[in-house]
């Protein structure tokens, strides 16, 4: 049931549980093509260089515990790209199928639009991902293609797909200040 399930700005306090979730992604999943798992100190460092950017930083909470997070970041560090961003999701193992992947990304959606976006990225870790590909086309995300064996991890090759949904008035006016 997802109607006990809060989205709010991640806090420091969040780090122990923002940590756990995304290790088992690292270790033995292939959504991040990160290979050791970094400590809660590297999550705040991280934490903090997204909030510092003026980007969103969310968890999902249920009676305090945290299910999953998700924030934003630039999606490329040209001035041409200002108006783009690339968002990512991370769910609990527990709880990945109950909602709150989706809860996060429209959330990101909206922050993002908030924020004057145009363009919204996502940059999935192996086309195997059947769950993530699904979820961002049901958020309205077009597919834009597929990298092949881009990355190598846990003995074999992994691809990354690439989807985007355009923000606000996308790309039918002249975002403003121009950069």
């Amino acid at each position: 049931m997802t109607s006990d399930i809060e989205i709010r700005a991640a806090t420091t306090a969040d780090l122990p549980a923002i940590t756990a979730i995304y290790r088992p992604a690292v270790l033995s999943g292939t959504a991040s093509f990160e290979i050791d798992p970094p400590d809660a100190a590297e999550m705040g460092r991280r934490m903090a260089a997204i909030l510092a950017a003026g980007m969103s930083y969310l968890v999902a909470e249920r009676t305090g515990n945290v299910l999953g997070y998700g924030y934003l970041a630039a999606y490329r560090p040209r001035p041409a790209y200002a108006w783009s961003v690339e968002n990512s999701i991370y769910v609990d193992p527990g709880a990945h199928r109950s909602g709150v992947g989706r809860m996060l990304l429209a959330a990101l959606i909206d922050a993002a639009t908030a924020q004057g976006f145009r363009q919204m990225i996502a940059v999935i870790g192996d086309s195997g991902q059947r769950a993530s590909i699904g979820l961002h086309r049901a958020a309205g995300f077009m597919f834009c293609g597929t990298v092949h064996a881009v990355g190598f991890k846990n003995g074999r090759w992994l691809d990354q797909v690439l989807m985007q949904r355009p923000l606000g008035e996308g790309d039918s006016s002249v975002p403003l200040p121009v950069p």
